[in-house]
């Protein structure tokens, strides 16, 4: 009988252990479909909403994998939330990934696509022009500010076009949550820029403007111009250090000095990160808010930026509900950066408008269906042109070069100021690069390409040709013709001609109209003849305080008696309306 109790207790033991074990398992494997759960059960009505945007950011971090640099804040981030590593921007440089994370809409159907519109026109010949999304279109920001949500973006924007003043409450150094009214909701976002390709440029040394998160809260605080020398500059890691260089770059001292770099910065945004952070849990938001951690799309190194290979199109995520509601788990799904503005709406209660081009992930309108593909395009960075779109699924990537007699490389002056990439250049004349990282340089390029991006992450081995990939070849194919026709994409149209699509055939940036304001009945109606335009206006009392903010128009509304009322008028794309006053209002 004690022999059996005997065993009784150690198979009770073990199927305890096997139990546990399933448990702590079941954290870190990939899990899908619990979103839904967390939208409509266990989050606020209305809660805040803050996104940790970096720039140029490949999976770098412990959290993705590569543990060369200690991320605490960012560990903490995504031990306490939910790790996404699937998701991918629409374009492998900032511009034109941001524009598509404001509006829900692929740069390539609104025009903003090509990077630096307002910029290098001696070199392209054409005149500055913004994105000209449909008239419906609004910045999401704007969408929430109709709805209430204090909107706040710290420092940089990069729209491909000049955002509204209807957008933003603030949008600036010291734009910040504390400055919205108590108990307001609120979307805030804040830009690290310590990881841009350009922390990689000699002479080496973060921008001084970059420890500005440690000042918030500090509106008398001014940051000096320039850049710390590198003696100033904090250093995180051994200069010494060993690291994992991807094959497409040559494992030399430059080399290793630029990856050394790229650590170094993240390290440094990653104290920003955790920084900013701090202001939350002082201010007693953690647990009503949920945070978002993103890059604005990949890695800032050559072969990196500005390409549509995975290394330039993902980039880490982490979501952080309140009450670490599911931390811990990985949510392998696939999301597009056009999937920001529906899910960012549909958290917060707002039904995302029909016009919307990506699906919301998360919230009570989450998508029934997960997403089956990400899509991608490449045209102008800066002075120099390609035309190539791709389109990937949750292991292939499909890639179509329009330009097949221009070579993969293209000398855009800004990325040849990376040492990196200027040794990729003397080791290419010198005749010393090894076969892949010669594959770059190449004078023609493969009409169509097609990757295992799980056999093959670095998309090194074209398998366009390979007959045992014809179906998913012809699949991938028919996708990206698919969507191609469904955003009424061009990809051949010259630029000229997107101009001229844009401006409706003129032969200048069309200009908004004036608002036109009546007053019926004591009240103020405020009208637009532009389609889509977007009403600011602002109320200056008898004490003559002009308020800073431009309130979004919805609908009549009074004002008090002998008031002044200041009214602009904005369409994305086109230069904004004059400002009109009307004196005397109320009386």
């Amino acid at each position: 009988m004690k022999n059996y109790f005997v065993l009784f207790k150690i198979l009770t033991f073990f199927a305890l252990s096997c139990l546990l074990l399933a448990s702590c398992q079941s954290k870190t494997k990939e899990t899908k479909n619990f979103s839904s759960s967390v939208a409509t059960n266990e989050l606020p009505q209305r809660p805040n909403i803050l996104w940790l945007v970096t720039e140029d950011m490949g999976a770098y971090i412990p959290s993705f994998g590569d543990s060369t640099i200690v991320t605490p804040n960012l560990s903490r981030l995504a031990k306490e939330g939910v790790v996404y590593p699937n998701l991918y921007s629409t374009s492998g440089v900032c511009a034109p990934s941001r524009a598509a994370i404001a509006t829900g809409m692929y740069p390539t159907s609104i025009g903003a696509n090509d990077m630096r519109t307002t910029s290098n026109t001696n070199e392209t010949g054409l005149p500055a022009y913004g994105a000209v999304p449909p008239p419906e279109v609004r910045m999401v920001s704007e969408l929430l500010r109709m709805n209430g949500y204090y909107c706040s973006n710290n420092y940089k924007e990069d729209y491909q076009f000049k955002a509204p003043k209807t957008a933003w409450d603030e949008s600036g150094p010291y734009a910040h949550w504390r400055n919205r009214d108590k108990n307001q909701p609120f979307f805030s976002v804040f830009n690290f820029t310590e990881t841009h390709e350009s922390g990689l440029f000699e002479p080496y040394g973060f921008r001084k403007i970059e420890t500005r998160h440690y000042h918030e809260g500090d509106t008398t605080y001014t940051w000096g111009p320039g850049r710390m020398t590198e003696e100033e500059t904090p250093v995180h890691l051994p200069k010494d250090t060993e690291f994992n260089i991807p094959p497409y770059l040559p494992n030399t001292p430059v080399v290793r000095r630029d990856m050394w770099k790229l650590y170094n910065n993240i390290a440094e945004m990653d104290r920003q990160v955790g920084a900013v952070l701090k202001q939350l849990e002082e201010d007693g938001l953690l647990d009503n808010t949920i945070v978002f951690f993103y890059g604005d799309h990949g890695g800032p190194l050559p072969r990196e930026k500005r390409l549509i290979y995975d290394s330039g199109l993902n980039t880490p995520m982490i979501i952080r509900f309140p009450n670490k509601v599911n931390a811990g788990i990985k949510d392998g799904e696939l999301i597009s950066f056009v999937d920001f503005a529906p899910t960012l709406l549909s958290l917060v209660g707002i039904e995302p408008p029909a016009y919307l081009q990506g699906q919301a992930f998360l919230g009570v309108d989450k998508s029934s269906k997960e997403r089956k593909y990400i899509h991608a395009a490449a045209d102008r960075f800066d002075e120099i042109t390609d035309v190539i779109r791709a389109v990937r699924d949750d292991q292939f990537k499909y890639i179509r070069n329009y330009r097949p007699d221009q070579g993969y490389y293209l000398p855009v002056g800004y990325r040849e100021k990376i040492p990196t990439m200027q040794e990729l250049l003397r080791l290419r004349d010198e005749g010393n690069l090894d076969s892949i990282q010669s594959l770059w340089f190449r004078n023609r390029k493969d009409p169509e390409e097609l990757y295992d991006c799980k056999s093959d992450p670095h998309e090194i081995h074209n398998l366009a040709k390979d007959p045992a990939f014809k179906g998913k070849l012809e699949e991938l194919r028919t996708e990206m013709d698919r969507w191609l026709k469904e955003i009424e994409d061009e990809p051949n149209l010259p630029e000229r001609g997107l101009i001229a699509q844009l401006w409706n055939g003129a032969e200048t940036q069309p200009v908004t109209s004036k608002p036109e304001i009546e007053i019926i009945n004591n009240k103020i109606l405020i009208n637009c003849a532009t389609e889509g335009a977007s009403l600011g206006y602002k109320i200056i009392g008898k004490d003559g305080n002009i308020p800073k903010v431009w309130t979004v128009y919805q609908e009549p509304f009074e004002a008090p008696e002998g008031s002044k009322l200041l009214s602009q008028a904005y369409r994305i794309g086109f230069i904004p309306s004059s400002i009109v006053e009307h004196t005397n209002i109320g009386s």
